[in-house]
């Protein structure tokens, strides 16, 4: 018995160990995912829409827009070379509330509150506030792009 007390006590402080840097790996893919999250809205407000999209969009990226689905990048490009005209300005910013991220580190999301904003020609604006859900895939450089908006 007292054999077995001091390897359970190992035993135990090994697997606290491991989960400690597991949790530890957990945290760094949330902060990546968040810091992605950010530098998209940024990139949003000073660079435009269609291009923060496109440029966090993966390949296989899906939009859910006016109850239809924009299933992949082309798609994309065709749906935002048809969104605003040149009379029109439009904002868009967020911010996430939450993040998430799998154990496996592969896949991560992320909700928060959005705001949309168009002004017209003679300054008109209309707003929509609402939720936002996105989802996050690892791409193969390390790197993390969109799959779902």
């Amino acid at each position: 018995m007292q054999k077995l007390i001091p390897a359970f006590l190992i035993s135990l402080l090994v697997l606290t160990s491991c989960k400690t840097g597991t949790e530890r790996q957990i945290e760094q893919w949330k902060t990546e995912i968040r810091q992605t999250e950010q530098a998209f809205a940024e990139m949003a407000q000073k660079e435009g829409i269609p291009k923060a999209f496109l440029t966090y969009a993966a390949e296989d990226a899906v939009l859910l827009r006016n109850n239809q689905l924009i299933k992949g990048k082309q798609a994309l490009r065709a749906f935002y070379s048809q969104q605003t005209t040149p009379s029109e300005k439009v904002s868009l910013t967020w911010k996430p509330d939450f993040v998430d991220v799998s154990k496996s580190g592969d896949l991560g999301y992320t909700y928060g509150t959005y705001q949309y904003t168009v002004t017209d020609s003679l300054g008109g604006t209309k707003t929509s506030e609402g939720i936002f859900h996105t989802v996050w895939k690892r791409q193969a450089d390390g790197s993390w792009r969109f799959v779902w908006d």
